[in-house]
């Protein structure tokens, strides 16, 4: 389940619905996404998702060809940098408002149907 902790559950929603959670925790959230470099290589989250796992392999394939010629070449940007070991100038930087979330409907999308698959996978037919 993507965004979800070690055990598997959320709390990002039970915090958006209490303002002053959200104050409280949006200050330290913006710091660990600053924390976290992938912004000063020019990587946008949905770029770290693990590419092994089935259910992204499949979300992958639905990104248009636009979105998939973008994510390569922000990962190839990103380890020609690395291997430099010099982040890129802060010009290209990615700013957090242009941090969307592209992929994250598609691995929604894909792990939906898996579920609804396996249930109709377990039905018996029995003839009478």
């Amino acid at each position: 389940m993507p965004g979800a902790g070690p055990l598997g559950v959320s709390l990002a929603p039970y915090i958006r619905s209490s303002a002053t959670l959200t104050k409280l925790f949006a200050p330290v959230a913006k710091w660990y996404a600053g924390g976290s470099l992938y912004r000063q290589y020019g990587l946008l989250y949905d770029d770290l998702l693990i590419e092994e796992r089935p259910i992204v392999q499949k979300a992958l394939t639905r990104l248009t060809p636009r979105e998939a010629y973008d994510r390569q070449f922000r990962i190839k940007r990103a380890s020609q940098a690395d291997v430099l070991h010099a982040p890129l100038p802060r010009d290209q930087w990615t700013k957090p408002e242009e941090d969307i979330r592209y992929l994250l409907p598609h691995v929604q999308a894909v792990e939906t149907e898996e579920k609804e698959r396996l249930k109709w996978n377990t039905l018996e037919v029995k003839r009478k």
